[in-house]
């Protein structure tokens, strides 16, 4: 393990190191499996270990790792937006793969019995124009070359595995990976394919405690829960042509760390009244000094929620806290009304 003070992108070989921000940790070793097959909490998914030799044979989990891995890696990969800043390519498309993943699975509702990331959904209207789910196509269409060279696998599972990947090659945890989500034929209503499920199930990020609870709750989470996933905002930014907010949270838009936690705690916030020397006419947000970061009002809950706050000072003082939980949570997340998962390991490796 090493760490990097630097606010910078380096290119080290094949995915090599990018965009390292202050007690940021990068990973060792690329692809990597899990090593045993992980029971999620309540509201996951079952998992069963495929043994070899019965059933259909399963995908070559590794080759489809790399193959994603590489893609995001990918110089000439783009993210485009009519905003300045990073466009993708050298890994910065990898925050939109876990944007991608996170909105698949938390449309889930445990009392409705319906939503989260079986069927691949996002695929068909309305669900792909969900307000939520606005610039998702492109993260969509990048994956789409590599469902075509590995057919055998689900668009659902795809999803769900490109932010897996995403967060471990941004140096966050390994994340468990079980498969076997299927995928719909076609747009159906929820009460016709419990696998769909209605707009307005993911966060408003103008909101404030109240709401992050009510769409948390609803999926099966409780608040340490919800500080933990809320920390994927370590990566990526804002964009102006899709939520309407702008900005990054922090200056390492493709590395996972505490590092947005610490931000919370550390700077000072605003709220932003201007945007390149104009009115700012976007939705509600705060600014540091600089101008240069954003948080969403739904951030600042995590610290002036006294429940909320436990936890965010915990991840803020002890990045391995926040990866452990972050790894437990989002694998819950992404299990969301699946069934019959199975392991990725094939049954002889766990002797």
């Amino acid at each position: 393990m090493f760490a990097f003070t630097a606010r910078a992108v380096v290119q080290v070989g094949k995915g090599g190191l990018r965009n390292i921000t202050t007690k940021a940790k990068q990973n060792n070793g690329r692809f990597r499996v899990a090593t045993g097959a992980g029971i999620a909490g309540a509201g996951a998914g079952t998992v069963t270990v495929a043994l070899l030799g019965f059933g259909a044979s399963s995908p070559d989990w590794n080759q489809v790792r790399e193959d994603i891995s590489e893609m995001i890696d990918d110089a000439k990969v783009v993210n485009p937006s009519v905003d300045e800043g990073v466009q993708g390519g050298g890994g910065f498309v990898a925050p939109m793969l876990l944007r991608l993943a996170w909105h698949c699975s938390g449309t889930y509702c445990k009392s409705a019995q319906n939503g989260g990331s079986d069927g691949g959904t996002m695929r068909f209207k309305p669900e792909c124009d969900h307000g939520g789910n606005a610039g998702l196509g492109i993260a969509r269409d990048l994956l789409a070359p590599i469902k075509a060279k590995h057919p055998s696998i689900s668009y659902a599972d795809l999803y769900i595995l490109a932010g897996v990947v995403a967060v471990e090659d941004m140096g966050g945890p390994k994340v468990t990976f079980n498969y076997g989500r299927t995928d719909a034929k076609g747009a159906a209503e929820p009460k016709d394919d419990a696998r769909f499920s209605p707009d307005g199930r993911l966060p408003d990020g103008d909101k404030h405690a109240q709401h992050i609870r009510d769409i948390f709750y609803r999926m099966g989470f409780d608040d340490r829960g919800i500080v933990a996933l809320s920390g994927a905002h370590a990566v990526g930014r804002c964009h102006t042509d899709r939520s309407g907010f702008w900005g990054p949270w922090t200056h390492a838009e493709s590395t996972l760390s505490n590092e947005y936690y610490r931000l919370m705690f550390e700077e000072k916030w605003t709220p932003k009244k201007t945007h390149k020397g104009k009115k700012w006419n976007g939705p509600p947000q705060f600014e540091n000094p600089e101008g240069d970061l954003m948080m969403l009002s739904t951030d600042l809950a995590l610290v002036n929620d006294p429940e909320f706050r436990v936890w965010a000072e915990k991840y803020y003082k002890d990045e391995a806290l926040f990866f452990k939980d972050f790894a437990k949570y989002y694998q819950q997340l992404n299990e969301l009304g699946c069934k019959n998962l199975h392991s990725e390991i094939p049954w002889y490796k766990f002797w």
